[in-house]
């Protein structure tokens, strides 16, 4: 199949951020671009102000005249594996015999025309994607990249900058997708239990990430996070990174420095320059230890790396400074596993030591919540107060005695509510205290309250309001 030949792209979930990606490239080539999603967004309404046609309605009625009156082998239909398995379109158009693709294959298909720097990892691979692009299009490189966030420096999540040569892509271990790409070079961040509903135990993630790094071209190179235990094949170049052990890209001397992260970066135990991120974390540092290593290796200067971290201000939902006033901080972020809730709050503790952290969290699944309550009761044990929202179930339907309940019972502390999204802004009303430190997390629809919060606390007397 040719991508060139299809005239008419036809997105099903098409509001979806990888999905999204794809609709702004196909857009970028020419083509005529139509989309369906659930309910519209913020991100919907930014892909209709770009040109793309939108539907709401799951109705063969809705499909668009372009798609149905033009000859098949010119179009092509994209879906996510969230469609669910009785949507009425999408069978219409199987039935009628369509081009019919995951999202996944046409990004494995779009890579293959470019050197792909592929990004993976159970968390760290948004911030670390968005990083290299960001140092690959501020030093210049032609370059095309899908990113699994909006980037704060460009408001998108789609970026292209000449004509191509490098693809920085965010490689997601979900449904196997990663295995759909061939990349030049790889990062692989960590490999901890997740989607078990997919893979069904631990070893079966790690060995999904065994399978992606023999796809990594010989000519090409690992960076993998030092301490990740899995067999890496023999013949691949492979660099290593962490923030404390020895590896091959190491930070040491690390400060915190109004707000930011100021730390040396030593390669193979030979000094490199001292860097700055304007934000915080351990995790960042060790994101950016990342992106380092692989610009490194593909030929940019080490003072162009550094002036572009220097200006990186992140991605939209990953540690997320929302708003700060003479009475709280305000962080907003997308962690939605245990170790990412962990990473957040010793985060906020690194730049923060003194405050207290009031933690509002939305679980993510019920399969997710199922396998790991436990874990996420350790993490959520961290905070000094925690307001626990209902499980967001996305695709999938109740689990039997699975609910956010069973999180609360093994929470550690004291200061902990469960309440649900209808009662949340006056919930934290009434826990709020004057100098806290607010974190919302979690990849449900948890976002939606962010502009509210924001508001609430920037009020004049917010606890009152």
């Amino acid at each position: 199949m040719n991508l060139k030949q299809m005239h008419n792209i036809y997105l099903i979930g098409a509001g979806g951020i990888g999905m999204s990606a794809l609709a702004r490239y196909f857009m970028h080539q020419g083509a005529n671009v139509f989309g369906y999603d659930k309910t519209p967004s913020p991100l919907t309404d930014e892909l209709i102000r770009e040109g793309m046609h939108f539907h709401f309605e799951d109705a063969i009625h809705c499909i668009p005249e372009k798609i149905i009156q033009s000859a098949k082998e010119h179009c092509l239909i994209i879906y996510t594996p969230a469609i669910p398995a009785n949507h009425n379109v999408l069978n219409y158009l199987k039935q009628q015999g369509y081009t019919i693709m995951k999202r996944a294959e046409v990004l494995g298909k779009i890579a293959l025309q470019y050197k792909t720097l592929a990004i993976a990892g159970t968390h760290g691979k948004t911030t670390t994607t968005t990083m290299i692009a960001h140092v690959l299009f501020s030093a210049g490189f032609p370059m095309v990249a899908f990113l699994g966030g909006i980037s704060a420096n460009y408001q998108t999540n789609y970026l292209i900058q000449g004509t191509p040569e490098f693809c920085v892509v965010e490689a997601d271990e979900y449904d196997r997708s990663f295995l759909q790409l061939n990349p030049y070079m790889a990062v692989i961040t960590s490999t901890d239990a997740d989607h078990l509903d997919i893979y069904g135990k631990h070893e079966d993630v790690k060995e999904s990430f065994v399978q992606f790094t023999h796809r990594v071209k010989k000519d090409g190179l690992l960076a993998i996070k030092n301490g990740i235990d899995i067999n890496i094949p023999s013949g691949i170049k492979t660099v290593t990174y962490h923030a404390n052990n020895e590896a091959t890209y190491v930070a040491k001397n690390l400060e915190v420095v109004n707000g930011g992260m100021e730390y040396d970066v030593y390669e193979n135990d030979k000094k490199l320059s001292r860097f700055r991120l304007e934000m915080g974390g351990l995790h960042n540092v060790e994101n950016s230890l990342a992106a380092i290593a692989i610009c490194r290796n593909i030929g940019i200067e080490i003072q162009n790396i550094n002036n572009a971290l220097q200006t990186f201000r992140g991605v939209k939902r990953r540690f997320e400074k929302i708003t700060e006033n003479s009475k709280y901080i305000y962080f907003d972020d997308y962690a939605h596993h245990p170790e990412e809730i962990k990473a957040t709050i010793n985060g906020l503790r690194m730049i923060y030591p003194n405050r207290r952290i009031l933690g509002i969290f939305q679980p993510h699944l019920y399969s997710r919540t199922k396998d790991f309550y436990k874990e996420f009761a350790a993490s959520l044990s961290m905070l000094d107060e925690l307001i626990l929202l209902d499980i967001y179930p996305a695709r999938e339907l109740p689990i039997q005695g699975i609910s956010s309940e069973i999180i609360l019972q093994h929470v550690g502390i004291q200061n902990k509510t469960l309440t649900n999204k209808e009662k949340l802004i006056s919930t934290l009303k009434e826990k709020l205290k004057e100098n806290d430190l607010v974190v919302t997390m979690g990849a449900g629809d948890i976002d939606r309250f962010v502009n509210p919060i924001a508001k609430m606390l920037n009020h004049s007397n917010p606890i009152q309001a």
